[in-house]
């Protein structure tokens, strides 16, 4: 069996919402809980687009902390533990011409960190 094999029963569409959504999922598990601080950040943030973008089909991430969030959780030793709340990501996938944008940020409606299907 080929790659394609394993998902002829999708469309190029719904194979880039999957593969956007399996690395979304990596993306949450993987990170959340990571000590950050607002000195961090950044490289947290590189180092999370490094890491996602060896996913099959991703072709562009951005990675964008929260540092007022950050900032505030912190504690007597400088930093926290990165949480949903601080995550602001978007990733392209695509999948011959078919490109999607998946996206996580937090929702303070829904008191959520909402992963969704942009484009």
């Amino acid at each position: 069996m080929n790659e394609e094999d394993y998902f002829k029963n999708l469309t190029d569409r719904e194979r880039a919402i999957f593969e956007g959504g399996i690395s979304m999922g990596a993306l949450f598990h993987q990170f959340v809980g990571t000590p950050v601080s607002v000195d961090t950040a950044s490289s947290l943030e590189e180092a999370i687009k490094k890491s996602i973008l060896l996913q099959p089909a991703v072709i562009d991430v951005s990675v964008k902390l929260n540092r007022n969030l950050i900032e505030k959780c912190s504690g007597v030793m400088g930093y926290t533990s990165l949480t949903g709340e601080m995550l602001s990501i978007k990733l392209t996938t695509k999948i011959k011409e078919k490109t999607i944008t998946t996206c996580i940020s937090y929702d303070e409606n829904l008191q959520y960190p909402i992963m969704y299907i942009e484009d």
